[in-house]
């Protein structure tokens, strides 16, 4: 009828009240890198991403949005898609961010899609589930769907549930409900990763690859400063809820095309917090424990995984095996190791530095083998003069040659409370985290000539000693004796690795969560985020020190 363009132009005004957003790339995104490669075509109703060797690259909305449903038509990218993902997630901005993820981890020619999803609550994940799709996601387009209101996360494809996660914060389970979060969206080279693990690359010779989007619908809670532009009861979707039909249409789908589920993952998670509200928990309890020894999982208690090595009654084991203590005066430092060895591994300490006037000391937590041609992976704090910064010195050492250094400042006061230093070890990398964001990522190029920890089983070692003629200011600013003792507390050990006997492991390559670990594309952001704010010193860009070249490494991460 004549008046079609007038009721069109009401249901737009309409809907801009409660923030919805009428399908169009132009008024709801800004393309933010790859250049040329991200273009906007069809009068905004399309958007497509391309990567080539050089770059990738992607777009965000232009709202923030707290709570909403966001509705998006991708067709991926066809052909041989091995080592591309193409990712679409909400975020919220540094190192305590939220975060919801579906990425879609490409695969050689004939074989299938990974749909990866996640969630992030005050910066921390861990919360993967993977699946395969029932489709050919290339052939056409699809609508990949995250509903997210103040009781749930919902995740569908093609309008069916694959995915819940419930707002259980009276349980004392993180939430994503105070943050708002812009939508993202990028196609970039994960060949380290994405595809079986890493062991499939990125073949270059199909470059460009492209992934194109249909459609974007957005109805959500726009966010400006502290205002919401629409309330609790203004939109259908901040109370759904999954009716019974969505039930049944996930527990197929999670029955049928889950690969991978968190939850399921034991061997992964060896300090497991869970409620079990039945009678027979301690038998639950029991069995937990016997599954996590055959993956060489160790629950965290300083009796049964240390040893205390060197310091004498300067170093020791309080609280019932769950705190550690190292002291150091004129005379000694102190120190202890596990008491095994493993062959990867992830290894988390909750560690109390030195506090006040630390000058002098470090407080070192590192993995090392023995021997000339020694592997090791350091991270060592060093103190300061008070109210001055620690710096957290990192390295790498393949068969007795180190010289990799990074050095940080961090963005906390480490004296005030217990914060978590984790190292991450598998054959694929070494990363390196603080209270789950990452710091430093550490690839093996062997296939490039490049020197990878991957042959010698190592211990974990911890200790705090004196160091003042290096260690604080370049040895300028001296160790203060009349500070003395200086204490560093170890608040908690959690190994999860392959214990190492003779010439056997005990857990698979396919044993543990850690074992494939890789880095999400949140992970690679924070990461980012790290070294261009707090880095203070990479090897990789002191030319002076390497005059005849940087280490070939540098050129290949």
């Amino acid at each position: 009828m004549a008046s079609f363009g007038r009721v069109a132009a009401l249901l737009l005004l309409l809907l801009s009240f409660c923030g919805a957003s009428m399908a169009n790339f132009w008024t709801d995104v800004d393309i933010t890198w790859g250049g040329s490669r991200a273009a906007i075509t069809n009068n905004g109703q399309q958007l497509q991403l391309s990567m080539d060797r050089t770059s990738g690259s992607g777009f965000q909305s232009k709202n923030e949005y707290l709570f909403g449903r966001f509705d998006m038509k991708i067709k991926l990218v066809p052909g041989n898609s091995a080592g591309t993902v193409t990712a679409y997630y909400l975020s919220s901005q540094g190192p305590t961010h939220d975060e919801i993820d579906m990425e879609f981890l490409g695969n050689e020619t004939g074989q299938p899609y990974t749909l990866h999803t996640n969630v992030y609550t005050q910066g921390k994940g861990n919360r993967e589930q993977q699946f395969r799709l029932w489709f050919d996601p290339t052939a056409d387009f699809h609508t990949y769907t995250i509903l997210w209101n103040p009781h749930l996360v919902m995740f569908y494809v093609d309008g069916t549930l694959i995915r819940m996660f419930r707002n259980h914060e009276s349980s004392g389970v993180a939430y994503p409900s105070r943050q708002a979060m812009r939508m993202y969206s990028s196609l970039w080279d994960a060949e380290d990763w994405a595809t079986q693990g890493g062991r499939v690359k990125t073949d270059w010779s199909k470059a460009p690859f492209v992934a194109n989007f249909g459609g974007i619908a957005i109805n959500g809670c726009i966010w400006k400063g502290s205002t919401s532009s629409c309330s609790a009861s203004s939109s259908s979707w901040m109370n759904q809820a999954a009716a019974s039909s969505d039930l049944q249409k996930m527990q197929w789908v999670q029955r049928n095309y889950m690969i991978y589920n968190y939850c399921k993952d034991v061997s992964r998670f060896p300090q497991a917090k869970f409620t079990i509200s039945m009678a027979s928990s301690r038998r639950v309890a029991a069995l937990l424990l016997l599954l996590l020894s055959f993956c060489g999982a160790s629950i965290a208690n300083f009796w049964t995984d240390v040893d205390i090595t060197w310091g004498g009654p300067r170093a020791a084991i309080t609280n019932n095996g769950q705190q550690l203590r190292l002291s150091m005066d004129r005379t000694s430092g102190s120190g202890f190791q596990s008491k095994n060895e493993y062959l990867f591994g992830r290894f988390d300490m909750k560690i109390k530095l030195v506090p006040g006037n630390s000058a002098g000391t470090v407080t070192a937590y590192y993995l090392s083998s023995q021997g000339p041609t020694h592997d090791e992976i350091d991270m060592e704090f060093l103190g300061n003069e008070t109210g001055q910064p620690y710096t957290l010195h990192t390295n790498v050492y393949t068969q007795g040659k180190g010289n990799r250094e990074q050095q940080f400042r961090l963005w906390f006061d480490p004296t005030a409370a217990f914060h978590t230093y984790t190292i991450l070890w598998n054959p694929r990398q070494i990363m390196f985290y603080v209270d789950g964001t990452l710091i430093r990522m550490f690839r093996n190029h062997q296939s490039s000539g490049v020197a990878y920890p991957s042959r010698q089983a190592m211990r974990m070692y911890s200790s705090l000693w004196d160091a003042e003629n290096w260690a604080t200011q370049g040895g300028r600013v001296k160790t203060d004796w009349s500070k003395v003792p200086f204490v560093a507390t170890f608040g908690d050990v959690a190994i999860n690795s392959c214990v190492w006997k003779g010439s056997t492991s005990s857990c698979g390559a396919s044993s543990s969560g850690w074992m494939n670990q890789a880095a999400a594309a949140s992970d690679l952001q924070k990461l980012a985020w790290v070294q261009r704010n707090y880095m203070i010193y990479s090897y990789c860009k002191d030319v002076n020190r390497f005059p005849q070249g940087l280490p070939r490494e540098c050129s290949l991460a």
